[in-house]
């Protein structure tokens, strides 16, 4: 069972999952599982330990390591200031909170979380007042990503907000993992896949995502994702008629 809501945390969803039965490796329940990227990071805590989702360049599947679930999925560009670490050194890459933040220090965290009634309330608050004393996002970066997640060129955006193509890139490669191109190529994924969800027909849906034409949006597809269009269509369709459904975006595993 998955589900989501607001975080305490500006911008940010908390989010829990409990594990069911197991899901066959290759068939459309597996292909639901995976977490697409979508330029954000997490603070997942799994049966009392915490670890960290970096952003990933790729569909990742979760091998799952425990029952229970809680997370935290920060807004693109917000969680290095939080962890202390460039998103660089992290994308594509699950890794202990211990391996951060020094092992006493997350092991202590973990039995906080565990040992409340509600862990994902527990994380939630957590996050919230370590988030106080941690850097504040750079509003310069949100805008960013509010320029580019509109389908907003980078050349223009560099423009927009002031910076240089080099040093876009490499405040880019801190905040988001990679380059703003990537960050505009995984942006424009996730709202053609929202109106594919919402029942536009696949080249509109391209059209209106910015991409040149179908053919295009099933390329990135392939290349983000790692399935076809019509894959990812009918695996969310799987998971919804599911009694327990598990859509993409829960990172669940290190």
């Amino acid at each position: 069972m998955y589900e989501e809501r607001p975080a305490l945390l500006d911008g940010a969803v908390l989010w829990t999952r409990t594990v069911g039965t197991a899901v066959p490796a290759g068939s459309a329940a597996e292909v639901s599982r995976s977490v697409l990227p979508d330029g954000c990071m997490d603070l997942i805590w799994a049966d009392g330990h915490l670890l960290v989702a970096g952003p990933d360049t790729h569909a990742y599947v979760p091998a799952e390591t425990a029952e229970r679930y809680a997370g935290i999925r920060f807004a693109p560009g917000d969680a290095p200031g939080f962890f202390g670490v460039p998103a660089h050194e992290l994308r594509d890459r699950r890794v202990a909170l211990g391996a951060l933040w020094g092992e006493a220090e997350a092991r202590r965290l973990g039995e906080r979380i565990t040992a409340a009634p509600d862990p994902a309330a527990a994380l939630d608050t957590l996050v919230r007042r370590r988030a106080a004393d941690a850097p504040a996002p750079d509003p310069l970066l949100r805008a960013v990503v509010a320029r580019l997640a509109a389908g907003r060129a980078v050349a223009e955006t560099a423009d927009a907000v002031g910076l240089g193509a080099r040093q876009l890139h490499r405040r880019s490669l801190d905040a988001f993992g990679y380059g703003p191109k990537t960050l505009a190529r995984v942006l424009r994924l996730q709202r053609a896949l929202a109106l594919v969800l919402a029942g536009v027909p696949y080249a509109e849906a391209a059209v209106r995502a910015g991409c040149a034409d179908q053919a295009h949006l099933a390329r990135e597809t392939r290349a983000l994702a790692g399935m076809t269009l019509g894959a990812y269509a009918a695996s969310v369709a799987e998971s919804a008629n599911r009694e327990t459904p598990e859509p993409s975006g829960s990172r669940t595993t290190a």
